[in-house]
């Protein structure tokens, strides 16, 4: 009977945590009240506080301590590119030279070079809208439809799948199964070209039958007319992007792997292994060159460099402790007695086959918390390591075990209660009856049916 009541604690939390995070409810709050709410239905009532500072706290530490410098580094990368006029330059660059025609390919191959390079979505959607908006207008396609454009150009390929992608979703994966940025490329690719040519091919469709609607008016928050002057030329601009791809390349297949890395395993260092670490540190390495790049390459086009640095960290702080409150919400309920039961239902969904098992997981957590990364992180906290012994037992890939885990994160957390989506539609000046539909055919719908078909055939043919 308390095993029962336990175990429909964790469910109600978890029904919770999603209602609450729909309402808009910040994830800061809603991890921990919920979190101790199962943990009170479980029957530890008179350990609240201890779960709350020795538990819960612990786990958002724990992810703070490795991943903020991702995150800080990601926000003042982004915020620089955006300052200076790099990130509007390439994607002006990209419409003009695709042109008119190709209005809508034109916008996701601009999200898409930017996100791969390390911008993070929020800053893409500001940089690119205001540029989008206008060609849209110019070439009189729906304006409903560039919320999609852009979540398929930055929520898909270049954040969970291509081999190398700058994102915090391709990173935290490196963590739990000792590999790399580039982990299982021809998977990642593969996958990554079915999910945007399926995309392209949706938004082409719904272009021709709104073709009578044209970009429509009324709409709020309508840009201004763009203005080109004072932009750096392209190759300036792309300069900071091809540095952090390079630089992590580098430092992630050629210097890292060279270096006498064995005081790892002294306590002082936190007893482990480089393997665990070199993604983390490669990307670091990489983003700290790349903003330092950008400094450089457009010094004097810094209206005030130390705003945008103060603006780019301060903006770091919030995306870092949502996803770590996340990541203590799973290591509370993970920690649970009545979670062993969740646990071996999770992982017997589809027995002997991990990799089916490990998508389903990821996928529904980053449902019910609207987030790729928070998702996959409450997923990865209570289940990683378990998902890396099913693997290793099983002869399953752990380079596998990562790009599934990252590109399951980019299916279900595109729900409408997503902040990223709430916040697109708020800088296009759209609704979610007006752009939702398409936006989540192209980010939940073709992702999903994408990773799910793959998953499967691999754990049916693989070896």
């Amino acid at each position: 009977m308390e095993a029962a009541i336990g175990v429909a604690g964790i469910f109600l939390s978890l029904i919770l945590l999603m209602v609450f995070a729909y309402r808009g409810v910040t994830v800061i709050i809603l991890a921990p009240v919920l979190a101790l709410l199962a943990v009170v239905l479980e029957g530890d009532g008179e350990k609240l506080l201890a779960f709350y500072t020795q538990v819960f706290m612990y786990g958002v530490l724990g992810f703070v301590v490795k991943y903020f410098p991702v995150f800080l580094l990601g926000a003042l990368f982004g915020r620089l590119m955006d300052d200076s006029g790099s990130a509007r330059k390439i994607a002006l660059a990209i419409f003009s030279s695709m042109g008119p025609a190709r209005v809508v390919p034109a916008v996701v191959v601009a999200c898409g070079i930017l996100t791969y390079g390390g911008v993070s979505i929020f800053v893409v959607v500001f940089a690119i809208y205001p540029i989008a908006a206008a060609m849209f207008r110019e070439a009189n396609i729906p304006k409903r439809l560039i919320p999609a454009a852009i979540g398929l150009g930055g929520g898909t390929l270049t954040m969970t799948c291509l081999p190398g992608a700058m994102q915090i979703q391709n990173i935290i994966p490196s963590g739990y199964f000792g590999t790399d940025l580039y982990a299982a490329p021809l998977l990642g690719t593969v996958c990554g070209v079915l999910m945007w040519t399926g995309g392209l091919l949706w938004l082409r469709r719904r272009s021709r039958v709104l073709a009578l609607e044209g970009y429509g008016t009324g709409h709020l928050n309508e840009p201004s007319k763009v203005d080109a002057a004072g932009l750096p030329p392209l190759s300036v601009a792309l300069a900071p992007i091809v540095v952090v791809l390079g630089v992590n390349y580098l430092f992630s297949e050629l210097l890292i792997p060279s270096w006498d890395t064995s005081y790892l395993a002294e306590q002082g260092f936190g007893a482990t292994s480089v393997d665990s670490l070199r993604s983390l540190w490669a990307m670091i390495a990489s983003m700290f060159i790349a903003c330092l790049a950008v400094i450089a390459f457009n010094r004097r086009r810094f209206a005030n460099l130390n705003g945008s640095l103060t603006s780019g960290a301060m903006s770091s702080m919030l995306p870092t402790f949502n996803t770590g409150s996340e990541v203590g919400y799973g290591v509370t309920i993970a920690s649970l007695a009545a979670f062993a039961i969740v646990k071996s239902a999770v992982v017997d969904i589809t027995p002997g086959y991990p990799l089916i098992s490990a998508s389903l997981a990821v996928n529904v957590m980053a449902g019910i918390t609207g987030s790729a990364s928070g998702g996959m992180s409450i997923a990865l906290a209570a289940l990683g390591d378990t998902y890396r012994q099913m693997a290793i037992d099983q002869g399953v890939s752990l380079e596998w075990m990562h790009r599934v885990v990252a590109m399951s994160s980019g299916g279900l957390d595109t729900l409408p209660h997503n902040g990223a989506v709430i916040t697109m539609f708020i800088i296009c000046g759209l609704t979610h009856r007006q752009s939702y539909a398409d936006l989540g055919m192209v980010t939940l719908v073709i992702p999903f049916s994408t990773v799910i078909v793959i998953t499967t055939l691999l754990s049916i043919f693989g070896t």
